[in-house]
Parts: structure tokens; sequence; C-alpha cells
């Protein structure tokens, strides 16, 4: 019984450890202070749009002519990058074995949630979509610099494992017939997971996030804070 007790009051204070920590890397912003930069006429901001599920963000970015060309690479692995009813190109990043084997909470299986909540490799997941509701309450605007839109997209591109410069395509995985999966750098866990690499995309972006921000709901809220 003692023993018992003993563990059920270690429970609660890991637990409230853990909601302090989401707390503070919430309210706690990223950078902390921000210089003031010149903005360029000449380079107008855009419009990306941030898209969170229960437990992951995926980033959209809005496809011109320049992007079709500079994202032509995909197209080899089945991404259709080209077609003119593709506006959006989406990206995410997160563990190998929960992304791939858990399209749908009916897939969810132990051995991918154990890998998640360890350490796993990781994948990138890269979609097209047409017409996306900006007014969707899954769906943040949020507008970057045109110069910061740059290292956001170098980001994103260094996000891919290459091998002799091609990006690895995991087989032909995907969702559906116009997503695929794709090597990517670093690992996944569920400290430091698909939303840390979101939020770290956007600071790149220019965009201040939390300091700590590892679900959607606190992600997207620490940028209604801060921008």
């Amino acid at each position: 019984m003692i023993g018992a007790k003993l563990a059920v009051r270690w429970l609660i204070r890991a637990v409230a450890v853990l909601l302090l920590l989401m707390a503070g890397g919430t309210f706690i912003p990223r950078p902390l202070l921000v210089a003031a930069e010149a903005s360029s006429a000449a380079v107008p901001s855009k419009h990306i749009l941030l898209l969170s599920g229960p437990i992951h963000t995926d980033i959209a970015i809005p496809l011109d002519d320049r992007l079709r060309a500079s994202f032509l690479f995909l197209e080899d692995a089945g991404i259709p990058v080209s077609d003119p009813a593709a506006q959006w190109l989406v990206f995410g990043w997160g563990g190998r074995s929960f992304y791939l084997e858990t399209p749908t909470w009916a897939d969810l299986k132990p051995m991918p949630v154990f890998r998640a909540l360890t350490i796993d490799n990781s994948v990138m997941h890269v979609d097209v979509a047409g017409g996306i509701s900006e007014t969707h309450p899954a769906v943040k605007v949020l507008d970057v610099d045109g110069e910061r839109f740059e290292k956001l997209l170098g980001f994103i591109n260094d996000s891919f494992i290459r091998e002799n410069g091609v990006v690895v395509s995991v087989g032909d995985r995907g969702y559906g017939d116009y997503d695929r999966f794709f090597e990517a750098r670093g690992y996944f866990n569920a400290l430091f997971g698909c939303n840390t690499w979101t939020a770290a995309a956007l600071r790149t972006g220019g965009l201040r996030t939390g300091f700590w921000n590892p679900l959607p709901q606190t992600l997207v809220l620490s940028l209604s804070l801060y921008n």
C-alpha cells in the first residue's frame, strides 16, 4: 500500500513538472528578444499556412512557377508539383515508424508508439493540395518576409537526406496517390518531435514561437501571442 501511494505521488509530481515545462515552453518566447529589421518593399512577404491536427502540424507553402521549378525533383517520386491544380506544397517531419504505420488512429500499433516515446529515425512527408480554406479552424495563416521565406525553404530542403544530391524516397510509401515519404535528417522522440521541427522551421522564417512546443495546441497559441 505504501509503495502504491509513493508511486502515485511520483506520478503526480512528474505530470506537474511536465505541465510546468509545457506552460513555460508556451509563454516564454523564442527568440526571447527580436532585433528590429528593415523590411524590403522589393521582396514582398509570403502567406504560408500552418495545418494542425490533434498531435501533428504541417507547413503549406504556396506554389508558383518558381517554386514548381525549385521542387521539381519531387516529381520523380510521384508528387505532381507541376500540376496546375496543385496550389500548395505541404511538408511535415516525423518519426519513421509512427508516420509510416499509422495513417489513421484505427491503425495504431504498440511498436510505433513505443518508438515514438523513445527514439526513432525520421522521415519527411510531402503532399500537394488544391484550395485550402484559410478560415478553417485547423489552419493558421502566417506572413513571412520574402527574404526569410527563402531561409524557410532552405530549412525544409536541408531536412531531406540526399544521396549523390538526390532525395531518398521511402519506396513508394504514402497515404494516397500524390504524397510520398522521404528519408530525413535527425531523430524523433516525444520531447523533440514533429511540432518542434515545425516550430524551428517557422523561427527560421522569422516567426516567434514558444521556447518548447511539443503539441500543436501550444505551438498555435505561442504563434498567436508573439506574431
